[in-house]
């Protein structure tokens, strides 16, 4: 989960917001390209989403009260041991001045309804209760997105994970599954297929990966076919490969490029969210 959800940030962030005519020129899963606009995203290197979800996954693992304080804390450590580009301008100078989390509890404004909550979710979705995933995902979504879409986003993207990795039904009726449990956003409902450039919204990367994830049935082409959206395509990537990594519906095979070329010579790369992985499975486990 935590290694192919992390590839596919790191090869969807060279297409975050490009153009389409490079989206199909080089979203060919021949190796990490450079994203046209933003030279900070280097090829290779996962951002910001990844990082959250790492973030969200080590809270999970670390066995700690599942707390507004405990998640906060997290978040700030994750982020000050290794910086890195992705976060947008406002967030990042935020987290950069915030020591600990209760200095970030004390100064957030958790309004947004933008991707930040959902895009962190998918480890969320080990969890056998369902009841427990949805909890679980509104709390640390109230930690930054605590609006209606905001929570709605985070708690779709942790259940599509839960679906996979519990195989609760066939890959294609996940956004039946979806509608079933939660209400539809502000742009829709979960099982009606997205069309076209995704936005900043929370929920249209996850209605996005949802459409991706039902129609796919290998992980090369459904990583291709989340870029192909254009627009915020890491984010669908992140959500997409995550949870469709642990269906039994998925072939995995992903590019061995793209694995050997995430994150070389970094201390939070490949081996590290194997390990993370197997923490992970773990809790699953025993949960």
């Amino acid at each position: 989960m935590m290694l192919e959800l992390a590839v596919a940030d790191a090869f969807g962030a060279g297409f975050e917001y490009a153009p389409a005519e490079f989206v199909r020129e080089h979203n060919t899963l021949q190796g990490y390209v450079q994203n046209p606009s933003h030279v900070d995203l280097k090829p290779g290197r996962y951002t910001d989403d990844t990082q959250m979800s790492i973030a969200v996954a080590e809270a999970i693992v670390s066995g700690e009260p599942w707390t507004r304080e405990m998640l906060a804390e997290k978040f700030v450590e994750v982020f000050h041991r290794d910086p890195r580009a992705g976060y947008n301008k406002s967030f990042d100078a935020f987290l950069r001045r915030s020591r600990n989390g209760a200095e970030f509890l004390q100064q957030i404004n958790p309004t947004s309804d933008r991707s930040g909550a959902a895009m962190r979710a998918i480890p969320l979705g080990i969890f056998g209760s369902q009841s427990e995933v949805i909890e679980r995902a509104t709390l640390q979504a109230q930690v930054t997105h605590n609006t209606s879409d905001g929570v709605g986003a985070a708690v779709a993207a942790a259940l599509l994970a839960h679906y996979c990795i519990y195989n609760l039904g066939l890959i294609n009726e996940v956004g039946e599954y979806l509608q079933r449990k939660i209400p539809s956003c502000t742009g829709g409902a979960w099982n009606q297929p997205w069309l076209g450039h995704v936005g900043s919204k929370g929920w249209m990367a996850v209605r996005a990966a949802v459409t991706a994830v039902s129609r796919n049935h290998t992980l090369s082409t459904l990583l291709k076919d989340c870029v192909d959206f254009v627009g915020d395509v890491d984010t669908v990537a992140t959500i997409a490969l995550g949870a469709a990594s642990e269906s039994q519906q998925y072939e995995k095979d992903l590019p061995e490029i793209l694995i050997h070329g995430l994150e070389v010579g970094r201390p939070y790369g490949p081996e590290y969210l194997r390990d993370l992985d197997r923490q992970l499975e773990v809790v699953r486990i025993n949960d």
